[in-house]
């Protein structure tokens, strides 16, 4: 509707403003959607015998190649120190787990999670302290090795968006259930739950990009209405599997082709605003199909002449296309009330 769309809503079908407007339960990706999207790297510890300049450029020339979200915030710190003369000869990338790859002067770089480093058997209680600050700041943090050997480790910081703890709480006195969905080990996760306002058993940690929709689905199985808001790539099956996929106008061009409905500026308020519009889009709708058929039903048996021999109602041809006109002017006056929603 044009209202929606001056309030940086669009809905791409009237089924996903029906659809909306029946969900019991919003589920929300975290990067991006609840926080701002632009990680940067807050933290970057490098073991001896190690070079700081050098790792770093050496990290930032694999994650070049990477399409994980926090990868950025590597090549952007990066981008402020020496460039590295190596190039990578080889690259694969683990979802939800990390990337390995080799250098053209032969070492091999691993940089992911705690747990891919322990399916390498690489050490990392080394920065056990570390990982403690950012698992209760609700930071991302993951390794470097080189050559089998624990290099670093980066902590990266992405801030929730001003807006979100409001919007949560917001849905969540309206009745709604809202979820966390999040790759993040289980103690950040929590962490940022707590700070959005996202009950603790309504978090779901260390969820693999592939396995978001299964989550969703998971959800859907005791027939609530699942709502889903993303803004990645790897969000594109959630969306798409839910009720209703909802993405971030901020987000990937694939995310947005995968949603029925899209917050055109990124801000989360837009979520429950949506909901309450389309709530009000579908009162008005039964409005105007109740009024349209109670007011038939009194006035054709009038107008046909049936009522006039118990009643002595009658209604003359200008008179039924009066009260025909009038009909229509109800059903056009309280629609254009949507106007002034707010």
């Amino acid at each position: 509707t044009g209202k929606a769309a001056q309030q940086g809503i669009l809905f791409r079908s009237t089924d996903a403003i029906e659809s909306l407007s029946q969900v019991a339960l919003i589920a929300f990706d975290k990067t991006g959607t609840l926080t701002v999207g632009k990680p940067h790297l807050s933290l970057f510890h490098v073991l001896p015998p190690f070079s700081s300049d050098d790792l770093l450029a050496q990290l930032a020339l694999v994650e070049q190649r990477s399409e994980h979200p926090l990868a950025t915030a590597i090549v952007d710190a990066a981008a402020k120190g020496p460039k590295s003369p190596l190039t990578v000869t080889s690259f694969n990338a683990i979802a939800g787990a990390g990337v390995e790859a080799e250098l053209s002067n032969g070492h091999a770089i691993i940089i992911g999670s705690e747990k891919m480093m322990r399916e390498r058997r690489i050490e990392t209680s080394s920065f056990d302290a570390q990982v403690a600050d950012a698992m209760s700041e609700g930071s991302g943090y993951f390794f470097a090795a080189v050559d089998g050997s624990l290099a670093a480790i980066m902590i990266v910081s992405d801030p929730i968006k001003p807006s979100t703890q409001s919007a949560v709480e917001h849905l969540k006195q309206s009745g709604y259930e809202v979820a966390l969905i999040s790759g993040d080990n289980e103690r950040t996760a929590l962490s940022i739950a707590d700070r959005c306002g996202i009950p603790a058993t309504m978090v779901y940690a260390e969820v693999r990009p592939n396995d978001k929709a299964d989550v969703v689905y998971t959800l859907k199985r005791d027939g609530r209405r699942v709502a889903f808001v993303g803004d990645g790539l790897n969000d594109a099956p959630a969306l798409t599997i839910a009720d209703v996929g909802i993405a971030m106008g901020t987000g990937t061009d694939l995310a947005i082709e995968s949603a029925d409905v899209i917050a055109m500026s990124g801000d989360i308020q837009n979520i429950p605003r949506a909901i309450s519009l389309s709530k009000a889009v579908m009162l008005n709708i039964k409005q105007n199909l109740g009024w349209a058929f109670g007011y038939n039903v009194l006035l054709i048996p009038i107008a046909t002449g049936l009522l006039k021999p118990m009643t002595g109602l009658s209604l003359s041809p200008i008179a039924a296309g009066l009260a025909m006109s009038l009909s229509s002017f109800f059903v056009v006056t309280n629609a254009l009330r949507l106007r002034s929603w707010r």
